[in-house]
């Protein structure tokens, strides 16, 4: 797996993430919180993520679109060393939900005990 994050690998259908928030499972590092669902999809992907920071935390739209860059970078770095062995198709949510400004270091490591914890509930 490589170190990408891909147009097709983007989850933007809304049917999808409706579906994602009314079926799926959720688990929480705060301040992060990812709703996943095993699912199938058209093509080869076998992970669709999307990213998301609340507009009633942080109302510029700078502010939630710099938050929402450095959760897609933590994925995007992270992804290969934890999902390289699952064979599921998953559709993913990443949510921030703290109120303070991060920086990079503290949403990476956040992401790394997030993964951590999806795979342990993954597994089961």
């Amino acid at each position: 797996m490589k170190f990408t994050f891909n147009k097709n690998e983007k989850l933007k259908s809304t049917k999808l993430i409706d579906q994602l928030f009314i079926e799926g499972q959720s688990v929480s590092v705060y301040p992060l919180r990812m709703v996943y669902l095993p699912t199938t999809f058209d093509s080869e992907v076998l992970f669709k993520t999307g990213v998301s920071v609340s507009k009633r935390n942080f109302k510029s739209a700078v502010d939630r679109n710099y938050i929402k860059r450095l959760l897609r970078e933590a994925y995007r770095l992270n992804k290969p060393l934890f999902f390289n062995n699952i064979t599921t198709p998953y559709a993913f949510m990443i949510l921030y939900i703290g109120k303070d400004k991060p920086t990079f270091v503290q949403v990476e490591m956040k992401m790394k005990q997030l993964f951590k914890k999806i795979l342990d509930k993954v597994s089961e």
